[in-house]
């Protein structure tokens, strides 16, 4: 049997190995912690020396911020250096999204600090819910300075919460500007991405033109943003500040309005649905150009409610819509001096006469007139708005020579005007019938647009216009911002031609004509004009009356200018369902005339007109809106008009 072989014992580790093996590892021990140090050193040494500069820069900008200083708009004034939209000292709160640790917690301790409503709660919610980033959300602005060092002192608790000393946006005549001037508001989303994300537009408190002027302008009104260098804590708390660079207010925008007469027109209109525009005829200046209803633009600047907005919404007046440039209504009689004019430029001898039977047959159909009016000339028929005549005549001109005419007037024209949108309507011809409907112009529908109706709609501001180029004989171009313009150039018709359409015209308000009533209450200043009566729906007999539903009865129309002899001012009064031009417009602008001439005598006219309304603007506005909230259950909305 073999054995196997025993394992040879390990030599015995000498003192002398172990001391060369412990010294081989300590120096490879010693040498990594050595190119360790080496390491780091070279690290602190590039971060100490090569990045100073870096890291001094970010514990400077954990230190010291930059706060945009939100610049203050420029004001708005009217032709005579009266405010129409100016600024004053506000006190404001905000929510930052990004830096709001608990919301629920500082929404709570707001509403009971400012009393929220539960919809203004609601509301906060909401634009937290969709805010981006450091898009400020607003909670409540004009508070009291007890409310705002109430809570400035609590801040250190309430992150995200940041009150403001700034300038809020202020309307002195309210409603009666809403339209002309639009109002401000927190930018939008949209607003944001088209500025390429411009931060001035996320700085708490900044607000941008919305409608009007203010939209219009805005880069001129805005002004330049200024910045303050502060010291804050690692929690944002302000300690001090170091530096501040002003801001740069807008510069003021000067315009053609006259603000006393605007808001006249706004509240001589009252309770109705209308518009009223007035221009220099000399110049082109607009000096009103009111739109009732309309919104008070301080409660869109502040916030509107939801319940203020949803009555506006559903109020069957509209006032959320501009109905000196937007609303497009049938002219009625009032466009029977532009037909005038092209009667007159054809070669028609104004004294040539058409017997009024009371209408005009045609294809078998029986076109009507106002009544049984006997022999008309141009000047009678003017003045006593001779459906025949007009139908007549303006079969024998022929739709394109009195559509020419019309343009020329400014009809259906768009003017160069700093405003959001204009609807400019439409003066038809054979031309626009074959492109819109595809069908050939008939004879039927030159007599209904001789007398203003069919096809023909316009805007008030144009009917404004073709008074202010009757009257003066010129090329008048509206304008709303003041500045050096030329004067406007002379029409080229024969000066006849106008002196027969304003003789009818003035025949219309001081003689046999259809609005004796408005007269104008001084012995040596007279207004000429022209009614109309537009037909809103044929509603058989009852058309026009006062028993049709508001919304069926017809529009009151009525254009003007004065003083008959030297015409400075001319206009356009438009009603909807007013039942007459004669009966609803020409007494609002001979009160509006009445203002130019002599404020005070216009005044003592308009306030017991004001108490048989019930009360001013702004206290029918608030019997209203309290009236709304109290039916706010679902219940329809009352018929503002009162029927």
């Amino acid at each position: 049997m073999i054995k196997g072989r025993r394992r040879q014992p390990r030599p015995p580790i000498t003192e002398s190995a172990a001391a060369n093996m412990f010294s081989r590892r300590a120096v490879l021990i010693g040498a990594g912690q050595a190119g360790l140090a080496a390491l780091l050193a070279g690290r602190m040494g590039y971060i100490a020396i090569a990045q100073n500069q870096r890291y001094t820069d970010l514990a400077e900008s954990n230190r010291v911020q930059m706060r945009l200083i939100p610049p203050r708009r420029g004001w708005i004034v009217d032709r005579h250096g009266q405010p129409m939209a100016a600024n004053r000292s506000d006190f404001r709160v905000d929510l930052i999204p990004d830096q709001l640790e608990d919301p629920e917690r500082a929404i709570a301790v707001l509403t009971r600090i400012l009393g929220l409503s539960a919809e203004t709660v609601a509301r906060i919610r909401q634009e937290l819910g969709v805010a981006q980033g450091f898009q400020p959300v607003p909670v409540a602005e004009h508070l009291s300075f007890e409310k705002y060092a109430e809570i400035t002192v609590r801040l250190p608790e309430l992150p995200g919460v940041s009150p403001l000393r700034a300038f809020a946006r202020f309307y002195p005549e309210g409603p009666a500007v809403g339209h002309l001037l639009g109002y401000v508001g927190t930018p939008s989303r949209e607003e944001y991405e088209a500025e390429e994300r411009n931060p001035l537009l996320l700085a708490p408190g900044f607000k941008v033109g919305k409608e009007g002027l203010e939209e219009v302008m805005e880069q001129q009104l805005r002004g330049r943003a200024g910045a303050a260098r502060v010291e804050v804590t690692a929690r944002g708390r302000l300690v001090r500040e170091l530096r501040t660079v002003p801001d740069v207010a807008g510069p003021p925008l000067r315009t053609t309005i006259d603000a006393g007469l605007q808001s006249y027109a706004a509240r001589r209109l009252g309770e109705e649905s209308g518009a009223c525009v007035v221009l220099d005829c000399n110049s082109g200046d607009i000096l009103c150009m009111a739109s009732m209803p309309a919104y008070d633009p301080n409660s869109f600047s502040d916030g509107i409610s939801h319940s203020e907005w949803e009555m506006m919404r559903q109020d069957e007046r509209h006032p959320l819509i501009n109905k000196t440039l937007n609303s497009l209504y049938p002219p009625g009689s009032t466009f029977k001096p532009a037909v005038a004019m092209a009667v007159m430029e054809a070669g028609v001898d104004p004294e040539e006469t058409v017997s009024c039977g009371g209408g005009y047959n045609f294809g078998g159909r029986r076109f009507g007139c106002l009544g049984v009016h006997g022999p008309m000339n141009l000047h009678r028929a003017i003045a006593r708005s001779c459906n025949t005549y007009f139908y007549t005549m303006g079969r024998r001109i022929g739709i394109e020579r009195f559509a020419a005419m019309s343009r020329r007037l400014g009809l259906g024209q768009r003017f160069d005007l700093p405003v959001v949108s204009q609807s400019y309507g439409t003066i038809p011809d054979s031309a626009w019938k074959l492109r819109r409907y595809n069908q050939e112009w008939s004879q039927a529908d030159t007599l209904n647009a001789a007398i203003g109706q069919g096809y023909v709609i316009l805007n008030p501001l144009q009917l404004a216009v073709m008074a202010a180029r009757i009257a003066s004989g010129r090329d008048v171009q509206p304008r709303m911002l003041a500045g050096n313009h030329p004067a406007p150039a002379p029409l080229p018709f024969n000066p006849a031609s106008f002196a027969a359409v304003r003789a009818g015209m003035d025949e219309v308000v001081n003689g046999a004509g259809t609005a004796g009533r408005s007269r104008l209450p001084f012995p040596d200043i007279r207004m000429a004009g022209k009614t109309g009566t537009a037909q809103v729906r044929n509603i058989g007999s009852d058309r026009g009356r006062a028993g049709a539903a508001w919304r069926y009865r017809d529009h009151g129309l009525f254009v003007f200018f004065a003083p008959v002899g030297a015409p400075r001012y001319a206009g356009a009064v438009v009603i909807e369902h007013g039942l007459g031009g004669s009966r609803a417009a020409a007494p609002v602008a001979k009160d509006v005339l009445t203002y130019l001439f002599d404020k005070d005598r216009a005044m003592e006219a308009l306030l017991p007109l004001e108490q048989q309304w019930g009360g001013t603007m702004a206290e029918r506005t608030a019997r209203r809106a309290e009236a709304w909230a109290a039916r706010a259950d679902g219940e329809t909305l009352p018929n503002p008009a009162g029927t």
